[in-house]
């Protein structure tokens, strides 16, 4: 059974994370062969005052 966690910062709707999620799905079955119905897709929204990058906080 294939999981595939996704990352990303939180702020997108519904139907962007359905769509997102739809891609993901079909891009594992075609490269894998597993079934839909045997993907799992996890999305960990993460608030944007809990990220730094080029080793400055923008909080």
């Amino acid at each position: 059974m294939p999981i595939v966690h996704v990352e990303m910062i939180e702020g997108r709707s519904k139907e962007q994370k359905e769509g997102l999620v739809r891609d993901v799905v079909k891009a594992v079955e075609t490269h894998t062969g597993a079934p839909k119905e045997a993907v799992t897709v996890i999305i960990n929204e993460i608030n944007k005052d809990n990220i730094a990058t080029k080793g400055e906080y923008h909080g």
